[in-house]
């Protein structure tokens, strides 16, 4: 898939997929070239860099795009295409571009592409425009410098910017792709299958839900510290081909893998597992700023606007029961939506109420539904950890409260597109705070849909004191009172029954002993980490 050039002086680069390791000026780490395969339960969204505000196509994208910032091993923030920042008053941000960097077809980066994307990451289409929220001003100092006014001090800029990808402005007007294409209206662009970004790897191939093909950016401004020439993904929905892909030597990473066949895959020769607790939280929404409700048996109103109701929903989910029958004991049942790894954690609040059936009757009955309803379930089934059988088994404890769930699983693309469209009663959701801190979730999960907020806020749970927290959280500078601003916010939230939390779930990959890699904790995978023995 060639990249298009705009500039006259664009060098030519190798695109072949046998790239010679010499090509790379000797960077890496072996001389020998080698393909690596690795496969995921469902492909990444597109290759346009702000179609979906969702982990796994962005962390696909961070091998070929990239930021003013990133985040290291540790997730920790460090210097990408900024070399370096400094606050000049408390709402300017003076951030000092690194020269020499060059995009895949040659064109320089400069001051020009960083206006253009933070202005084009906050258009009509993007979904990432809440992480341009808080900037009132995007400001060009000289070529190598931009200045980034916010409209209330905000701590966390550098925290939020992590996966908001530069693009090369020249590209994408020469391509038509100056505005982000809505994936909710099922709009593409030249963006949504052709990529021009800055990072260490470069797109030969893209087939949608078929294969991508990666090879190295022999002009990357950093130095490679892998050993691979071609880097093949491969989404692989069905978990029992996945796994058997990994144990016949067809792949040398899946993930995530099925927790039941764990086991199997420790057991076998030649390949091992990488667990660890990610800091993703899955939850339950529902639907709550309809009048009347979108999909269920109730037509004159909209039962999940009875707090009581909610409440109801709440106390039938045993996550302890999904802990130990679904997820096999390796998730970590949760009260909040955030978990310990994040800022704003408070243990204090971690505690869930206890299962209680009879009340969840009492309470749907005093809300005038002593028989219950029907009600829609929307669920992906390949984004999330045995995410289509979690959805199975809350259906099956609703209905000892009268409650019969219509469960739709679909995969993830179709999934999104119906939920992001707010068409939801009823949902399952995970989230990883992309700053690690919660205001993330207060923002994107819980802050009244409105401009540049609550764009994940599927159910439209709405409250103003919340919201007036979260706009004082995002500017506060103490960390005292900044604590107790979050703990009171998440206090409402509980107290209105407006999320159902479940858990913080497992990172579950299998790779071959053969390979070294790194296993991030927020689960985004990177190339750049790959050594093939």
């Amino acid at each position: 898939m060639p990249v298009p050039r705009t500039r006259s002086r664009a060098r030519s680069l190798v695109l072949a997929a046998g790239v010679a390791a010499t090509a790379l000026g000797g960077t890496v780490a072996s001389a020998q070239a080698e393909t690596f395969r690795w496969a995921f339960q469902g492909d990444f969204q597109a290759l346009e860099p702000y179609v979906l505000n969702e982990t796994h196509t962005l962390g696909t994208l961070s091998n070929i795009y990239e930021g003013l910032v990133r985040r290291d091993k540790d997730l920790g923030i460090e210097p990408a295409l900024a070399e370096s920042w400094e606050v000049v008053d408390p709402t300017t941000w003076r951030f000092h571009l690194r020269e020499g960097v060059t995009f895949h077809n040659g064109n320089p980066f400069t001051a020009d592409d960083v206006l253009f994307s933070l202005e084009r990451a906050g258009k009509e289409g993007s979904d990432m425009s809440s992480r341009v929220a808080a900037i009132a001003e995007v400001r060009k100092v000289d070529d190598m410098t931009v200045e980034i006014v916010t409209s209330a001090p905000y701590p966390i800029l550098t925290a939020d910017m992590t996966d908001l990808y530069i693009m090369d402005k020249e590209w994408a007007e020469a391509n038509d792709a100056v505005d982000p294409a809505n994936v909710k209206k099922g709009e593409e662009n030249y963006a949504t299958r052709h990529s021009n970004g800055t990072g260490p790897f470069m797109v030969t191939e893209r087939q949608p839900d078929v294969r991508t093909v990666f090879v190295p950016f022999p002009d990357w401004w950093d130095e490679p510290t892998h050993n691979i020439t071609e880097a093949i993904f491969t989404p692989v929905t069905s978990d029992a081909t996945r796994v058997a892909a990994l144990l016949s030597g067809e792949m040398d990473l899946v993930y995530p893998v099925p927790l039941q066949d764990a086991p199997r895959v420790e057991a076998a020769p030649g390949v091992e597992m990488m667990a660890g607790a990610e800091v993703r939280t899955i939850f339950l929404g529902m639907d709550q700023w309809r009048d009347t409700m979108f999909e269920g048996s109730v037509t004159d109103a909209n039962p999940l606007q009875d707090v009581r109701v909610r409440e109801a929903f709440y106390r039938a989910i045993d996550v302890d029961a999904i802990k130990q029958k679904i997820m096999r004991g390796n998730s970590a049942p949760t009260a909040l939506l955030i978990g310990p790894q994040v800022n704003g954690f408070d243990p204090a609040l971690n505690e869930r109420p206890a299962v209680d059936i009879e009340r969840a009757k009492a309470l749907l009955a005093e809300a005038g539904y002593p028989d219950g309803f029907e009600i829609g379930m929307d669920c992906p089934n390949n984004r999330y950890v045995n995410d289509e059988a979690i959805c199975q088994a809350v259906a099956g404890m609703l209905a000892k409260i009268g409650i019969k769930v219509n469960l739709l699983a679909q995969p993830k693309s179709k999934y999104f597109a119906k939920a992001l469209a707010y068409d939801t009663s009823f949902y399952l959701l995970g989230w990883t705070p992309s700053t690690l801190d919660a205001h993330n979730p207060l923002r994107d999960l819980v802050k009244c849909r409105e401009e540049g907020y609550g764009k994940f806020n599927l159910g439209g749970y709405c409250n103003p004191k919340v919201d007036e927290l979260t706009d004082a959280i995002q500017s506060e500078i103490d960390p005292e009172t900044r604590q107790a601003m979050i703990s009171e916010a998440f206090k409402i939230v509980q107290d209105d029954w407006g999320y159902i939390p479940l858990h913080q779930q497992p990172l579950s990959w299998g790779k071959k002993e053969s390979i070294d890699l790194h296993q991030r904790a927020d689960n985004i995978f990177e190339l750049k980490y790959v050594t093939v023995n």
